[in-house]
């Protein structure tokens, strides 16, 4: 066996060792963690293409330019994996990379006999993203776009705020994302990033993404959206390109037409409105009065509390939250050192409890909980099964107090603090959002409803929910109530609580609430759900249906 042969052989065994760590795993564009994971893999692959480089140097020059780029891009990664992959752009990319590109060259290497890199290669592209996460990964972008009203240009530049690993987007990227938004059927997107491509190729970037292709996805897709006259003029523009596109002259003349008869229709619209005008005058004001008066949409709310507007804290009740030392009644382990505890809310009450966990319990609880990681799950009322959403992106992991005498601490800890039984509470949840990671407006507690909610674990509803923000988020994250216009931050350390139940035990709707996506960075958090079992003389059961 040659030298290069046993180096290769080597290669792959630990590779498969690797891969062993991860196999399991999907989902992978749900949880900044595990994508780590693929970072590292993808180092490994440009390090086994390298060496294939040294034997094939002659015959692969286009490869050897592509081991180099990838070889600074995984270098520069590598140095701060979740710093790296907490730009969305960046995890999209990754998806991308390792879904699509490793493929195209794949069946470029293949073109000449070889050993040592495809072998590897093809073993480990076994343990790839699949399309699910290069959509998934996509989507999140577009997601992200929305919530937090990015413009196209601001995303494909890699200008987001609070950004370590600035990435901008090529041309095929913002054709792709185009793309998947349209095999969505979602014209709105593919509209805008169709243009962003266009508008970098007229700016004179080089891409295998050609003209005519952009402008026949961007033509289509501003037609669905009911307009005619910019599809007409991009499929001039295309046919200035490419005379003979038999799709575009088809186009041209519909389009033509359509816009004659659009035209006359408005003609004689503007005829019949001008006899109403005074009645619809009349009409659309009233309108305007019904409109004042409607609530604003949850989605909408939801949406501007994460960009930190619409927060409906006055500054007279401002003025009644407090910060303190707490010690939870004189509690004999904070007697002597009392706990920093702040008012966030009043109604819903919700509290912030400081500096309650340390970096090393941190790092204590994710190294047991990464392992475990898998897609978080929410409750279907229809089938009473737990099964994954596309409004929860996230992946979690549940750590049990028997396995390690740090979860134990942490249990008695929230014991301590809010005077409530853990023995009937459920395991700690980790949690680990992926790229644009969510999870959309919810309520903690079963409602009437759902009377077999928790029915199994016979521990009763869920009366109080402990969170610990396990990591400081760069930008969005935040954990928001949009009933009544409330904004918690992520602040690594800290820990909120409040009660979902009335002491009567009637559930309280305005602690309805959502952790918005993440924009910039790597949200951890884990939460404890305190049932109602076990708490009759901790927190006596009250007679009026909704006092707090």
């Amino acid at each position: 066996m040659s030298r290069m042969e046993r180096r290769c052989w080597w290669c792959l065994l630990a590779l498969s060792c690797l891969l062993q760590t991860f196999s399991a795993h999907s989902d992978f564009y749900t949880s900044i963690g595990h994508m780590t994971d693929l970072l590292y893999t993808e180092k490994d692959l440009v390090t086994s293409l390298k060496d294939y480089i040294t034997a094939e140097e002659n015959k692969l020059k286009q490869v050897k330019l592509w081991a180099e780029k990838m070889d600074v891009l995984s270098a520069t990664a590598v140095q701060d994996p979740e710093g790296f992959l907490g730009h969305p752009v960046n995890a999209f990319k990754l998806m991308k990379r390792l879904n699509t590109e490793w493929g195209d060259l794949e069946s470029l290497v293949l073109k000449d006999t070889t050993d040592g890199f495809i072998s590897n290669l093809t073993l480990q592209r076994k343990h790839f993203p699949t399309d699910e996460d290069q959509t998934g990964a996509a989507k999140a972008l577009l997601r992200l776009q929305d919530t937090y009203r990015l413009e196209t240009n601001i995303i494909s530049t890699g200008d987001l705020p609070g950004v370590t690993h600035k990435s901008p987007m090529t041309v095929e990227d913002c054709f792709e994302l185009g793309k998947i938004a349209y095999t969505e059927v979602d014209y709105y997107h593919t509209e805008l990033w169709m243009e962003q491509a266009l508008k970098q190729l007229d700016e004179g970037e080089e891409s295998t993404v050609d003209k005519v292709t952009v402008l026949d996805y961007l033509s289509y897709a501003i037609y669905q959206q009911g307009e005619l006259g910019r599809p007409l003029e991009l499929t001039k523009r295309l046919l200035i390109l490419d005379p003979e596109h038999q799709r575009a002259n088809g186009n041209l003349k519909y389009f033509e037409f359509q816009l004659i008869k659009q035209r006359k229709a408005q003609a004689e619209e503007a005829q019949k409105e001008g006899k109403g005008r005074t009645k619809r005058q009349t009409s659309d004001a009233s309108k305007k009065k019904m409109r004042f008066r409607e609530p604003v949409p949850e989605r909408k709310m939801y949406e501007m509390l994460c960009r930190g507007e619409g927060i409906k804290l006055t500054p007279r009740r401002q003025s009644r939250l407090f910060c303190r030392y707490y010690n939870n009644h004189s509690h004999p382990k904070y007697l002597l050192s009392p706990v920093k505890q702040e008012d966030e809310w009043d109604r819903p009450y919700i509290v912030r409890y400081h500096d309650i966990i340390s970096h090393s319990e941190i790092e204590k609880v994710k190294e047991l909980a990464k392992p475990r990681l898998r897609r978080a799950t929410v409750h279907d009322p229809l089938t009473g099964k737990l099964t994954t959403a596309q409004y929860r992106v996230s992946k979690s992991a549940w750590l049990t107090a028997f396995e390690h005498p740090l979860i134990d601490q942490i249990n008695q800890r929230i014991e301590d603090l809010t005077g409530l039984e853990m023995d009937t509470a459920e395991q700690l949840q980790v949690a680990n959002y992926g790229v644009g990671g969510q999870y959309e407006p919810h309520f903690d507690f079963g409602r009437k409803d759902e009377p077999d909610a928790f029915k199994e674990l016979g521990t009763g509803n869920r009366v109080a929910t402990w969170l610990f923000y396990m990591s400081d988020v760069a930008a969005g994250g935040a954990t928001v109530f949009p009933d009544v216009g409330a904004v918690v931050w992520p602040k690594k350390g800290t820990a909120v609580f409040w009660y979902n139940l009335f002491p009567s035990g009637e559930g309280d709707y305005s602690t309805r609430h959502a952790a918005c996506p993440v924009l910039v960075g790597n949200k951890w958090v884990s939460n404890k759900w305190i049932h109602e079992r076990g708490q009759e003389f901790r927190r006596p059961c009250g007679l009026n249906e909704t006092a707090r």
